[in-house]
């Protein structure tokens, strides 16, 4: 029973798969090792979003059974990454007199509290309020403010909201597969577990990391989430585009691309040929493997175009010398980083999970950054590790959680 309680599963529901990760916490040296492994196609879901209940379900069965019998467990509660073009971020500021004229607790519960006083539409619900800094008496760029005393203490929060339903359907799907939810974490927050170095996130990075439905974008300066945005644009739209431009099944395609698949066509020999299958027959056919990557590289180009534009937008394009980190399944074809430096004009890198043991040589891949993430979310994890969600109105069960995890983050 000991053994069980020290297990911390991550779910990655994707566009494209479904992930589930099964850590391992040492209470000792707090390091965690990944004893399991499972994937299996994810069929439910369109851009981030279920949109088929039954085959979600059927999608994570399939993995969870999987990482299950790796690491010889049974798989009841999950941390499950959310995502989607429905998550919005917004800046709030929020300010309190401080009672005892010194930082309780209680002052940082009152001043987050007062910061999430911004009007949120009624289909929308708070996800995570992520603490950036405080201030006390005009004094900025403190990160723990208890104990020091002060007449008013303020504090600027990233506020992370998505859609009600959105969140609702996704615990169903995981009920349905027999588990419950510890809790709901932005994807790429998670993934920047996995990926990021305390280093870089104080220093100042952008986040990148391309799904097959969405590409999530995340900046975190002072070591604090800045701003997060999603892109509707994943490996997806670069499969059809394929499937398209090659007259291949799309089912071929994502094989094709993720064999063959160069980000950057100058990087191929306009010699070398690969065989294509025919669309509603079994002929192959000769293409040279430059035309593939012709076709990739425009969708590569617009991806990365568009987080260009975001990056403008958040207005931290200057304060992110620590550069590009970029991970998902999509990022994984020759020539990413070559030609995400040149539109992005910063210099990147790929990131894979490195912060955990165990099973290190199947989840060092950028596939598993968002799975592995949410397990390290886990691990950090200080709310009631018990909670059960039965509840229709999901967020009031879990938000409160949420919030005091990010308070002990800092």
């Amino acid at each position: 029973m000991g053994k069980e309680q020290n297990l911390i599963i991550g779910l990655d529901i994707g566009t494209t798969k479904i992930c589930a990760i099964v850590g391992e916490l040492n209470p000792q040296t707090e390091e965690v090792e990944v004893i399991g492994v499972g994937t299996y196609p994810s069929f439910g879901l369109k851009r981030g979003v279920v949109v088929n209940i039954e085959n979600t379900i059927q999608s994570v069965k399939n993995a969870v059974e999987e990482a299950e019998h790796m690491a010889g467990c049974e798989i009841r509660t999950v941390f499950v990454g959310i995502a989607g073009g429905h998550i919005k971020g917004v800046s709030g500021h929020g300010m309190i007199t401080i009672r005892e004229r010194e930082v309780a607790r209680r002052d940082l519960d009152r001043v987050i509290e007062s910061a999430n006083a911004v009007l949120i539409p009624a289909d929308r619900e708070i996800i995570h309020v992520i603490p950036q800094d405080y201030i006390i008496d005009g004094q900025a760029g403190i990160k723990d403010p208890i104990g020091i005393y002060g007449i008013k203490l303020e504090t600027k929060v990233h506020i992370v909201t998505g859609q009600v339903t959105a969140a609702q359907n996704l615990v169903k799907c995981i009920h349905g597969a027999g588990m419950d939810v510890a809790d709901i974490v932005l994807e790429q927050l998670a993934s920047s577990e996995a990926v990021l170095t305390e280093d870089e996130k104080e220093i100042g990075v952008v986040l990148i990391d391309c799904g097959g439905g969405t590409t999530d974008i995340a900046i975190f300066v002072g070591g604090s989430v800045r701003y997060t945005e999603t892109v509707t644009l994943g490996g997806d739209n670069i499969d059809r585009d394929v499937a398209l431009g090659l007259s291949t099944p799309l089912g071929e395609a994502r094989k094709i691309k993720e064999k063959y698949g160069t980000a950057l066509a100058e990087l191929v020999s306009p010699d070398e040929e690969i065989e294509v299958p025919s669309v509603g027959g079994k002929h192959f056919r000769k293409v040279s493997r430059k035309d593939l990557a012709m076709v990739i590289e425009p969708r590569m180009e617009e991806i990365f175009a568009l987080t260009k534009r975001e990056i403008h937008k958040s207005g931290f394009e200057e304060l992110v010398p620590a550069g590009v980190v970029i991970t998902g399944g999509s990022v994984i074809m020759n020539g990413t980083v070559e030609l995400s430096e040149r539109i992005l004009e910063m210099p990147v890198r790929m990131g894979i999970p490195t912060e955990v043991g165990g099973l290190t040589d199947i989840i060092a891949n950028p596939v598993y950054s968002t799975g592995v993430g949410l397990v390290l979310y886990g691990a950090g994890y200080t709310g009631d590790k018990k909670l059960r969600i039965r509840d229709e109105n999901v967020f009031k069960k879990i938000v409160d959680s949420m919030r005091n995890w990010f308070q002990e983050f800092f």
